[in-house]
């Protein structure tokens, strides 16, 4: 028999107050840690086996059916398949220009010499007006701003239903554009969204549900991992001015930037799973239906991976970076973010001389990581 696993609390003051340094010294201390919530595992060799064993650690965590996160094989492959045709290479490159349309219109409009937020002034914005276009959403951008708004507001107040309420609206939004282009018919818009009522699985078309819930991750999720990985790449350049002026002078070494921007401070911070059967992870045991964290933000700083974790090194850190995940349920949209990403940073980059800090920023707290502010100045 294991000793037992060291208990911590995760929602406590000192932890939500900075989770990243929080989580430093967790992984220090030991490699896992238990709450009233589930064991949550800090290593990144940890976390990458767990990741790596569907079999073992179950992705079905939840009641609520997400497609595919929440899927094991053999249903999530043909899922999964489905999903991946949208980001293909001939795909993303047709969508390229529109999207630095809308990155050049968002950073076009910004004060220059004045305070703007990151997060919201930049990340939010973008990110409606990105997806919205890609999916044939146009026309509803205020609508999905005012979302996020409530949402971040719901997540951070812990209320169940609140988070519910928001949640139910958001699918009330996702169906209204699948109806609207049921009833249109052949005359529906040309569009990723009127492309997946089309989807077949086994020579039958998808149920709402299963595609509301695939729209869901595409929107309700991305839209507030887009802002935050931007909050977090505006924070790293404006206080990293040398970094600033090389990919100002070589932006083709953006996507590896910015891939290590988001791993020293990656805020995806965790995935679920739950365990199948007895299994030991570092020494300790897990009993079946243990439910277990997967903490990205700790692994990706993990010492003995990466060193000192701060240390800017894109080339060396790739290999072993998890901010998009690993295993089967690997983030199958990471083309598409890391193309938006780096269209919104060239649009940055290429539209002013300097980004510096303008205040102090303001940290995330559970269950969102990064920046909730980050001022800035554009000059």
């Amino acid at each position: 028999m294991s000793a037992p696993i060291p208990p911590w609390d995760p929602l406590s003051d000192p932890v939500l107050a900075d989770q990243r340094a929080a989580y430093d010294r967790m992984r220090a201390a030991c490699p896992l840690a238990e709450s009233p919530r589930g064991v949550t595992l800090f290593r990144h060799a940890d976390v990458v086996a767990a990741a790596a064993d569907p079999a073992t650690f179950s992705s079905r965590v939840s009641a609520h059916r997400s497609v595919p996160n929440s899927l094991d094989p053999p249903e999530h492959t043909a899922l999964r398949a489905i999903v991946e045709r949208f980001f293909t290479r001939e795909r993303l490159a047709a969508l390229e220009p529109r999207l630095r349309a809308i990155a050049g219109q968002v950073v076009g409009a910004l004060p220059r010499g004045a305070t703007v937020d990151a997060v919201t002034g930049i990340g939010y914005p973008f990110a409606v007006r990105a997806q919205a276009d890609w999916l044939g959403w146009q026309g509803i951008e205020d609508q999905l701003l005012a979302w996020m708004a409530d949402n971040h507001a719901a997540t951070r107040s812990a209320d169940r239903s609140r988070t519910a309420a928001v949640a139910a609206a958001f699918d009330d939004l996702v169906l209204a554009q699948v109806r609207r282009r049921r009833a249109a018919g052949h005359a529906a818009s040309d569009d990723p969204t009127s492309e997946l009522l089309a989807v077949e699985v086994d020579g039958r078309t998808l149920p709402d549900a299963d595609i509301v819930s695939i729209l869901r991750n595409w929107t309700a999720g991305d839209l507030g991992s887009m802002a935050a990985a931007l909050g977090v790449v505006v924070h790293f350049l404006a206080t990293h001015p040398q970094v600033q002026a090389d990919l100002r002078a070589r932006p083709a070494g953006l996507p590896a930037a910015i891939d290590e921007m988001l791993r020293i401070d990656d805020p995806f911070l965790v995935n679920r799973r739950v365990t199948t059967v007895v299994t030991r992870v570092a020494g300790f045991d897990l009993a079946p239906g243990t439910r277990v964290y997967l903490n990205w933000t700790s692994a990706n700083r993990d010492e003995a991976v990466f060193g000192d974790p701060d240390a800017y090194r894109p080339e060396a850190n790739a290999p072993h970076n998890l901010v998009y995940g690993h295993g089967i349920h690997v983030c199958p949209g990471r083309p598409l973010a890391t193309l938006e990403l780096v269209v919104a940073a060239e649009a940055l980059l290429g539209a002013t001389s300097r980004i510096e800090p303008a205040a102090a920023p303001v940290r995330e707290s559970y269950p969102l990581g990064g920046w909730r502010h980050v001022p800035v100045r554009l000059r």
